[in-house]
């Protein structure tokens, strides 16, 4: 994420209370297995579910209503899952790779899953660049059928890392598909998916549900007949419905959880904050505002932009002592601290140290003073900044970071100001590269090259680029750098380069890291047994939709006799 799932919200809406209590009580009487999750914060429903958007889709929509190939467990070293394949293998030259498919698997509505509508599905995103979240098309030359349960994918280069994003691309049916005539445009509201949840009932703008997909090939181990999303737009909803008893899964910031959420009903309330990914400020490079274009753009700017970051008061205060202090330079963060490359830290940690006398020291020397007598400090040709930070409403604790952010900045001399658009706005914003500022969260993996291949290379960074690389600056040297750790399987290159990807980084303080999240994640025993947890760790147990993973814990979840 984020990475960040859901957060929490402000007030338990009388309406949404009376359709919920409605609906379980309709769910019961159909003896029905239902499991209440809160993935997603709105302040209404819309019935998207297009599974290739970035931002506007519902949450419940990729691996619940579209099963993936294969999901590569991070917890468990990227270890494959096999879902709608039953294998993968690279060729000897490893330009190319061939999935197996699982036969016998239908769509919902009885069709075939075939070879076809894995190549039409590959060729929808060719057709329509902003459908390439990945872009997934520089990575491979063409997609050949070599049956109707194999299909081989030739690369444009050698990369080992490449399976991972193939199987993050959504597979959809042909027979439906192929008469959209806008695919970024459909909204897809009759889906027809391969995995376990594909029908949509009661849809409202207050509440959801989705049930069983009558033709999932994976039906016997699954027992949960529907998933069920009563619509929370504020942390203190959220924690409203949670302290009822109204919620069985969710992934959100929960203040003094102990007291607030374990204390409410210690029996059956848990949580398991496994380590995540990085947090961080990013200004962008290409930024339409001229004074925010020249200071973003200068290394200076960026080092004191940096040094007023109070990391250890945004972790303590915003986070509630959860997140952990990231002050690596390059952005690495603890949890691959045996990837960390030493020698960045001794050229460079003191940018990542609060400082706010040397910030200002490095800017006056830089040449930046205040022009026009508005007591802010402008640029050293005189042009004016002034920026917003952008953060998602209802996303507290990152709130709250902003606001310590921001308060650091303005200590600093400089014109900030937070912003708090809906999530979505968020992130179409960084997808389309409008803003000046954005706090942003990573990917973890299995190894620190999915972060810095999603934050850092070039090819995420087209004009509806990937999100995670929304700070838009481009280095051909750290491309390279990026793209050679995939060209090798041997442990000690690999880590020579992760050492010479870290030097990049660092050196130009290509982002501003404040702490690496946890990994939010919350839960209630009282009707389901099977939870993920510290002493059960089978993968990553957070309901985000860039975690696929959740689809094996809904298969793990069983409802107590």
């Amino acid at each position: 994420m984020l990475a960040k799932v859901s957060k929490i919200a402000t007030s338990v809406m009388l309406g949404t209370l009376m359709i919920a209590g409605a609906t379980s009580s309709a769910m019961a009487a159909e003896n029905k297995t239902v499991l209440t999750m809160v993935a997603q914060q709105e302040t209404a429903w819309v019935k998207n579910f297009n599974p290739f958007l970035q931002a506007g889709l519902l949450h419940t929509t990729r691996h619940f209503i579209y099963e993936p190939l294969v999901i590569f467990n991070d917890m468990q070293g990227g270890k494959p899952v096999y879902r709608l394949a039953t294998n993968y293998a690279f060729s000897d030259d490893l330009k190319s790779v061939t999935f197996d498919l699982r036969d016998g698997v239908k769509w919902s509505d009885g069709e075939a899953f075939t070879a076809d509508d894995i190549i039409f599905s590959f060729n929808l995103v060719k057709a329509n660049k902003a459908l390439d979240e990945r872009s997934i098309w520089t990575q491979i030359k063409s997609i050949e059928k070599l049956g109707d349960h194999k299909i081989k994918f030739d690369l444009t280069e050698v990369n080992t890392n490449v399976v991972n994003d193939l199987v993050l691309i959504p597979i959809v049916p042909e027979h439906q598909w192929k008469s959209v005539k806008d695919p970024v445009a459909f909204t897809n509201d009759k889906p027809v998916g391969t995995g376990p949840f594909t029908e949509v009932d009661n849809f409202s703008a207050q509440l959801y549900t989705q049930c069983r997909n009558p033709h999932y090939w994976d039906n016997a181990n699954l027992a949960i007949d529907c998933i069920r999303m009563p619509q929370m737009a504020t942390n203190d909803q959220v924690l409203a419905a949670v302290m009822k008893g109204d919620v069985d899964w969710f992934g959100s910031f929960v203040p003094d959880i102990e007291r607030l959420y374990v204390g409410n009903d210690p029996k059956n309330n848990k949580y398991w904050f496994p380590a995540s990914g990085t947090v961080a400020f990013n200004v962008n490079f290409q930024s339409k505002n001229p004074g925010n274009h020249e200071a973003f753009n200068d290394i200076n700017f960026r080092r004191a932009f940096s040094m007023v970051m109070d990391r250890q008061s945004m972790v303590d205060i915003a986070g509630y002592g959860y997140p952990t202090v990231n002050d690596y330079p390059s952005g690495l963060g603890k949890a691959f601290a045996s990837w960390d490359n030493p020698d960045v830290e001794k050229k460079y940690g003191k940018y990542s140290k609060f400082d706010v006398e040397g910030a200002k020291a490095l800017l006056k020397e830089a040449g930046y003073k205040d022009c026009d007598g508005d007591k802010f400090l402008d640029t050293p040709t005189c042009k004016k900044i002034e920026f917003k930070v952008l953060v998602p409403n209802g996303w507290t604790d990152w709130v709250n970071t902003v606001q310590i952010g921001v308060e650091g900045l303005q200590a600093l001399g400089l014109n900030a100001k937070t912003s708090t658009p809906e999530a979505t706005v968020w992130t179409d914003a960084l997808v389309t590269g409008d803003f000046d500022v954005a706090l942003q969260g990573y990917f973890a993996g299995a190894n620190p090259h999915k972060y810095f291949e999603t934050a850092f290379h070039s090819r995420n960074m087209g004009e509806r680029g990937n999100r995670f690389a929304a700070n838009r600056y481009k280095d051909p040297a750290l491309d390279k750098l990026i793209d050679d750790f995939t060209q090798t399987a041997d442990a000690a290159k690999q880590k020579e380069i992760m050492f010479a990807i870290q030097e990049r980084v660092g050196a130009n303080q290509t982002i501003i890291p404040v702490f690496n999240n946890p990994t939010w994640y919350e839960y209630s025993t009282k009707r389901f047994h099977g939870w993920f947890s510290a002493d059960n760790p089978v993968a990553k147990p957070q309901l985000h939709p860039d975690t696929p993973e959740r689809l094996l814990h809904v298969l793990s979840l069983k409802p107590n006799s």
